[in-house]
């Protein structure tokens, strides 16, 4: 069976989640995701999906470094972990400044340095059950566990889109998240994992590469673009760092038209200015058939796990997930 994951972040409240990595894992999905941002505690949804699930695996997509700090991280994980009997991956990112800075108050400074001291005191902390870190970013004297973690080693990921965040993942890191990539996304991010990984003599064959898709199932090709636009526009209106994704995978003039847009406040004019071929190069939509194939030419390329990434808000919101969990269940 063809693996493939399940990611949230937001819509649906806590309960109806975890309902739906059940139904998730009783259709056969590999691993289920939690996003944080405003969709809710990650680790508290997930430590509910692990007593209600057996066997999928339950990761965070990602939990910002800036916004916990590094052992309040490492005891979440571990937490998790425990309760899922050894199913937890620990997914990282360093967010974006947009959002730390206002949202949390959080400075934010120097991504890459937090994202490396943030991994590293984690897995001493693991392993040795105390750390301390005095950093660049990072100053901790001493914390110590006063439990014992089900596993020292429990895998961490880590979200990036550019090159020298890509090596970083590739000295330190099992996994990679990857967010709005194209089918040619995996081989460009599979050489930079090399290139990082041979810097400590790692062999970056093992670590895994995942992709969050975002993902609309419809019984119409047109009517799923159309629910594609909305976010779209968003990543590439309010994010820098994914508007200049958008653009470098060949869409200048729609990255700039919505960039334009949402400084104005027009948040229709970004809408309409997500083309079709926009949608359909970052996404997956399309009747249930269509996403399947659509899925298959992600793996095809090189994506060793790809996450459908369904996106509703509102009363209906768990309705969504559910036709989307079930028209790309895996066969």
């Amino acid at each position: 069976m063809s693996r493939i994951g399940i990611g949230f972040s937001g819509g649906p409240n806590a309960s109806e989640i975890v309902e739906c990595m059940q139904l998730a894992e009783s259709l056969g999905y590999e691993s289920a995701w939690a996003a944080e941002g405003h969709g809710g505690d990650q680790f508290a949804i997930l430590s509910a999906a692990a007593v209600a699930t057996t066997e999928i695996r339950l990761g965070t997509a990602i939990s910002s470094v800036y916004v916990r700090t590094a052992p309040t991280l490492a005891m979440a994980a571990a937490t998790v972990d425990q309760l899922s009997g050894g199913r937890f991956v620990l997914g990282l990112g360093s967010s974006h400044k947009v959002q730390v800075e206002p949202e949390h108050g959080v400075p934010y400074g120097k991504p890459i340095t937090r994202t490396r001291e943030t991994i590293e005191l984690i897995r001493a902390l693991l392993r040795d059950g105390e750390a301390r870190c005095l950093g660049e970013t990072i100053r901790i004297e001493s914390f110590d566990l006063w439990f014992q973690p089900l596993r020292a080693d429990l895998p961490i990921y880590t979200a990036a889109v550019f090159e020298k965040m890509i090596q970083v993942t590739g000295e330190l890191a099992d996994g990679i998240i990857l967010t709005r990539s194209s089918t040619e996304t995996a081989a460009r991010v599979r050489r930079h994992l090399a290139e990082g990984a041979a810097r400590v003599g790692r062999d970056a064959s093992s670590i895994e590469i995942t992709t969050l898709l975002p993902t609309a199932v419809a019984d119409d090709r047109a009517e799923a673009l159309d629910l594609m636009r909305p976010g779209l526009a968003l990543y590439a209106g309010f994010f820098p760092r994914y508007n200049r994704l958008l653009a470098e995978h060949g869409f200048e003039a729609e990255a700039a038209a919505i960039q334009e847009a949402w400084a104005r406040g027009n948040r229709d004019d970004a809408i309409r200015a997500v083309s079709d071929a926009m949608v359909q190069a970052t996404s997956v939509a399309g009747r249930p058939e269509e996403c399947r194939e659509r899925i298959e030419e992600y793996r095809a390329s090189g994506i060793d796990l790809p996450i459908i990434s369904p996106f509703a808000r509102g009363p209906g919101a768990k309705a969504v997930f559910e036709a989307a969990i079930r028209g790309c269940a895996p066969r």
